[in-house]
């Protein structure tokens, strides 16, 4: 025996008591509720648990999915990819059937551009864009004008020269 029991019998035996101790039942029953409270918050947090680490792995997955979709999405951009959507899903069916080390992106957007050249039509107009026209003023002369309007009407301060100058002034402005 170990030394603490070994005291425990000795002072047992000196005060010359010899019973056990009892625990109250009203105790008993306390501890009783407690411990039945305590394993059915156990298993409600348990189950917590098991329903996060769920959810944890399906939001990984998707997250996984949304990845290689950006990915895939990239490549095909830079590649000149003319109708994208068309091109992402076929990408995404060749990937999904590609298994190991043959699974990236790179290699799937290099293969479908030369299976299917003509999802890839028209990339070099894409890339720039296209010269237009630049937008010309309306009249060189219009600015003269209507500065001689304005001016008239100031000096003047007649109501038929102030409406004629806000007439030339919705013709240009």
């Amino acid at each position: 025996m170990s030394e603490v029991g070994l005291v425990s019998q000795d002072l047992s035996a000196d005060s010359g008591l010899n019973e056990e101790r009892f625990v109250p039942v009203s105790e008993s029953i306390r501890y009783r509720k407690r411990a039945q409270a305590a394993e059915k918050q156990l298993a409600e947090l348990d189950g917590q648990l098991r329903t996060s680490n769920e959810r944890n792995e399906k939001l990984t997955g998707e997250l996984e999915e949304m990845r290689v979709d950006r990915k895939l999405a990239g490549g095909l951009i830079s590649a000149g990819v003319s109708d994208l959507e068309t091109a992402l899903l076929v990408a995404k069916k060749r990937l999904a059937g590609v298994e190991g080390d043959d699974a990236n992106a790179e290699s799937v957007v290099k293969a479908l551009k030369a299976e299917k050249g003509y999802l890839f039509g028209r990339a070099e107009e894409s890339v720039g864009s296209v010269r237009t026209s630049p937008v010309r003023e309306r009249s060189a002369g219009s600015r003269g004008v209507l500065e001689k309007a304005a001016g008239e009407a100031a000096r003047s301060g007649s109501r038929g020269d102030v409406q004629e100058y806000m007439r030339l002034r919705r013709q240009f402005v």
